[in-house]
Parts: structure tokens; C-alpha cells; sequence
């Protein structure tokens, strides 16, 4: 087995990415592609929901499961939008060392 670390999840990625173009028969990836953005951001919605949901019941295992879930579905999205998660990296990277309330306050208010 090899070591699991945070590059874990730039191998996802780039697993994600290569299913773009891959047979929907053969690839849940490839399917939720073919189905467009709205419902990749459905999928996410329904992960998000489900790891919350085991966040109050305080599952650790349920917590993990559904975060690789949400995990998942947030690199399908990623991919579709051809973001890359390098450019997630940097945003973490820019906002490392900074208070959160200061980081919030300082984005542009709609």
C-alpha cells in the first residue's frame, strides 16, 4: 500500500480529470460529467448534506466516509470547470498565517 498523504488528493484529481472523456457506461465519473454541471453541484449538495448529517450524529466513520464522498464530488466539479487544484492550493496558501475574520472581512461584499 502506498503512503497516504495530502497528494491523495491531487491523484484524485487527475483520475477525475481522465474520465472526462471516458464511456458513461463504463464510468459513474464520466456520467456525471455527461450530465452537466447542475447536477455535479447536486451531488456535491447531496455530500455536503450527508457529511453534516453524520457530523450530528458524531460518527467519526460516518464523518470520514461522507467527507471522501464530498471529496470526491468537489474534484468532479473542479475538473469540469477545468479548475485546477493547484489554483485551490494557492488560495489556501495566500490566506495561511491570516485571522479567518480578518480573511472574510477583506472579501468584496455584495
Amino acid at each position: 500500500m502506498s503512503e497516504i498523504d495530502a497528494t491523495v488528493l491531487d491523484r484524485l484529481y487527475n483520475t477525475v480529470a481522465t474520465r472526462k472523456g471516458a464511456d458513461p457506461d463504463t464510468s459513474y465519473t464520466a456520467k456525471l460529467f455527461g450530465k452537466g454541471r447542475g447536477k455535479i453541484a447536486q451531488k456535491l449538495g447531496e455530500e455536503s448534506v450527508e457529511t453534516v448529517i453524520e457530523a450530528m450524529k458524531d460518527d467519526r466513520e460516518g464523518i470520514a466516509s461522507e467527507s471522501a464522498d464530498l471529496l470526491y464530488h468537489l474534484m468532479v466539479l473542479w475538473a469540469d470547470a477545468g479548475l485546477k487544484p493547484d489554483e485551490v492550493w494557492a488560495k489556501l496558501a495566500a490566506r495561511e498565517g491570516t485571522s479567518g475574520l480578518t480573511e472574510k472581512a477583506s472579501r468584496k461584499q455584495d
